[in-house]
């Protein structure tokens, strides 16, 4: 017999998820027959898998431990691996920049040139250096990434800078990741745009992504068709404030009210106002100047504030009525101050 005592990490999951992430070489099949013979039990009690886990609870294996043993892949989780993420992480060691960090989440100042998230097996990206953060600095076990894994709960794209937020428990990594989805949390970049931008404005289009180019179209009204891959075009919304300009270029704060991929770059490069820096959606000649005179290889994006409602629950309710901001990076700085708009 086994006894598992649910942790905080853990908590917030539903226990056929537990099950299948501790019994992680087990069918399915298997560990439902043991609940229904009572084999598998929950503080003393028959389950059926769709309970929700809370910190304290008590799940008991009526298993062999040779059983036990035999449907858990010990290779996933070996110190001889050191996590997935120390491997990866080893001769790349990264400071991460904290903004701010609590019991049960993170946020960091992305540099320009980091993936958010793997984008293939082989890349190293945030993630594995948030992990190896935690790791370090004794905030999570290698046990307990057996069956939880911090992550991020946002992404950026890799030559934006900025805010990405991270959850060290379960119930964070949910409840910040559902604030993203519901819109409840308020984001806000920079960014120098091309040319002279004379109003703020709200801003709304139809964006349509090509999986194969990585690139989206943005319209001001939306196409009567579905791509030829049966995708229809998603609505984005995009607003702006004019806190600075020139006659060449424009200093904007952007409220992000939808998310989609890309959005902001391709939804102002769509008015005639693409971003400084940005290659797949800007002004070449422009972006070639600013590239020689002050080694410009990246979009002028940047994530610098995000705004939480005054009703945060859980996890993270210490973070009700918080504004996080993070300050642009040198590169952006230097520009924008030679552009005389910041």
């Amino acid at each position: 017999m086994r006894e598992i005592s649910i942790q905080k990490n853990e908590a917030g999951q539903r226990m056929d998820k537990f099950l299948a992430k501790y019994l992680n070489k087990a069918p399915k099949s298997f560990f439902y027959k043991m609940m229904r013979k009572k084999n598998i039990t929950l503080n003393g009690k028959k389950a059926v898998g769709n309970e929700q886990l809370k910190q304290g609870d008590v799940i008991k294996l009526f298993l062999a431990e040779e059983t036990i043993e035999n449907f858990i892949d010990h290779s996933q989780f070996s110190k001889k691996k050191a996590s997935s993420a120390r491997k990866q992480t080893a001769g790349k060691k990264v400071q991460l920049d904290i903004l701010y960090e609590d019991e049960a989440a993170v946020f960091i100042n992305k540099p320009v040139g980091m993936l958010s998230q793997k984008a293939s097996p082989t890349d190293t990206s945030l993630v594995e250096y948030f992990i190896d953060y935690l790791l370090e600095n004794g905030k999570i076990t290698e046990e307990e990434l057996h069956t939880f894994h911090p992550s991020v709960c946002n992404r950026l794209d890799r030559n934006t800078s900025g805010i990405v937020a991270a959850g060290k428990t379960l119930q964070a990594l949910q409840g910040l990741s559902e604030m993203f989805r519901d819109r409840t949390l308020k984001k806000y970049y920079l960014c120098l745009v091309k040319g002279q931008v004379k109003e703020n404005q709200r801003i709304h289009g139809y964006l349509v992504k090509n999986e194969k180019t990585n690139k989206v179209t943005v319209s001001q009204k939306k196409p009567a068709e579905q791509t030829k891959d049966g995708k229809e075009a998603s609505a984005i919304d995009t607003e702006y404030k004019v806190l600075a300009r020139n006659r060449e270029t424009t200093l904007l704060e952007v409220h992000l009210i939808t998310g989609k991929t890309h959005q902001i770059r391709a939804h102002l490069a769509s008015i005639g106002h693409p971003i400084a820096g940005d290659y797949k959606y800007g002004n070449r000649s422009f972006n070639d100047a600013l590239k020689k005179k002050y080694g410009l290889r990246s979009q002028l994006l940047h994530a610098y504030r995000l705004e939480f409602p005054e009703n945060c629950e859980g996890d993270i309710k210490q973070l009700s009525g918080k504004i996080i901001k993070a300050p642009v990076p040198a590169l952006f700085e230097q520009i924008c101050k030679a552009q005389g708009v910041m």
